[in-house]
């Protein structure tokens, strides 16, 4: 990755995020949840949302478990 790029910030089913090249198509099971700038922005927006690491599919089974 070009780290003086530009990013945009995806998110897939499992609510993990990734940053992916703003001007490279979005892979398929993943979407652009709209934050797109430089790496060390998208990497700080990252940060402030994603404060669950675990899979989504993980935490709604532990959650069940109680």
């Amino acid at each position: 990755m070009d780290e003086n790029g530009r990013f945009q910030v995806l998110v897939n089913d499992e609510e993990q995020y990734s940053l992916w090249p703003a001007d490279k198509e979005v892979p398929a099971g993943w979407r652009a949840v709209g934050k797109e700038g430089g790496k060390q922005e998208c990497v700080d927006y990252v940060d402030q949302v994603w404060t669950d690491m675990r899979p989504r599919s993980l935490r709604e089974r532990m959650a069940a478990e109680g």
